[in-house]
């Protein structure tokens, strides 16, 4: 029982329970000085009554700061479960609805750190498995070596290398030691090249580039907008049917610049767009591991368009297929932050 949680200030409680301890050492003491009882009496009974209220009334004061430091102890032993009451109003009440939202934040943290354990310890797993099979079956002399042997142990290489380049490159951008290497750029000639070098591995597949205007221009690290284009063409190839069209356009203004690539592949489902972009999440429609993808390659992209202060979303297109939005800063940006202002 907290009677004392409906006020909004711990100074306005301490002065209760003052103003409580004191008016029940009054009374008793004008009770017992009334009924002739002896005034050494009556300090005892005073006294204790009082200290019964304070402890009553501070017992709801002090509970959710023994509450944070059990669940605390707690926490250090690993388990994030743990909450603590907060009902009070004042700021012991603020400091436990603010302990609560830090200990959601660290079970979410932790929930994430097993997944990403077990998903990189899956992902790895399944190409060096594939690798030991294909050269035990060439030491043991039950395959002969082959091209298509040995292309199939390249790519399997090729898997793992882009694994660990993609999580060294989330480990970097999530601890912030990518500088961006800004600058202006031509949005077309950057899209030309993504597109030309995505050709290369995608012969079944047409690729186009739509710009508006020719001229247009972005303010951003080409490097790493050029990394964002590319894993989502690759995405958009991989999942797009035999002779279909992959259309990477961008238009724009001086303020803003939006780059769109669309394919005509199944789509990703409504519910499940806002949770492609978290790392080794693949939606069962358009994000098989089987078609050579390791879930990684969206977060990454989230965390550059995050970096430039952009944005990246999820479109779908009708009546199949899906369209793949980033929207970033023009030229415009660049004279607004350098403009002193009064």
């Amino acid at each position: 029982m907290r009677p004392l949680d409906p006020l909004s200030s711990i100074k306005t409680k301490l002065g209760v329970v003052i103003v409580a301890s004191v008016a029940v050492t009054v009374a008793v003491h004008t009770l017992g000085l009334r009924a002739g009882v002896p005034l050494v009496l009556v300090g005892i009974a005073s006294g204790a009554l009082s200290l019964v209220m304070i402890q009553f009334l501070a017992h709801g004061m002090t509970s959710p700061l023994r509450e944070m430091a059990s669940a605390a102890k707690t926490m250090a032993r690993g388990d994030y479960s743990r909450r603590v009451t907060a009902t009070s109003r004042d700021e012991v009440g603020d400091l436990a609805r603010a302990f609560n939202s830090m200990a959601s934040e660290l079970e979410e943290v932790d929930r994430m750190r097993r997944d990403l354990i077990a998903n990189v310890s899956h992902e790895l797993r399944t190409p060096i498995s594939a690798l030991q099979a294909v050269l035990e079956n060439l030491i043991d002399g039950v395959e002969e070596p082959d091209p298509v042997t040995f292309t199939t142990m390249h790519e399997q290489v090729q898997r793992l290398g882009r694994l660990v380049s993609q999580l060294l490159d989330l480990s970097r951008l999530e601890s912030g030691s990518v500088p961006l290497q800004r600058t202006t750029f031509r949005v077309e000639d950057l899209l030309e090249q993504a597109v030309r070098e995505s050709k290369l591995h995608s012969h079944n597949v047409h690729l186009s580039v739509r710009v508006s205007p020719l001229d247009l221009s972005a303010h951003g690290d080409p490097e790493r907008i050029h990394q964002v284009v590319a894993n989502l063409i690759e995405n958009a190839v991989r999942h797009s049917p035999d002779d279909a069209e992959v259309v990477v356009s961008a238009r724009g203004n001086q303020r803003r610049v939006t780059i769109e690539v669309e394919d005509e592949g199944p789509g990703i489902p409504q519910i499940e767009a806002s949770r492609v972009f978290e790392r080794f999440y693949r939606a069962d429609a358009a994000r098989s591991s089987t078609q050579g993808g390791t879930g990684l390659g969206l977060s990454i992209a989230r965390w550059i368009v995050d970096l430039h202060a952009g944005e990246i979303r999820v479109e779908s297109r009708d009546p199949t297929g899906c369209r793949m939005v980033v929207e970033l800063p023009g030229i415009e940006s660049l004279d607004a932050r350098s403009t002193p202002r009064d």
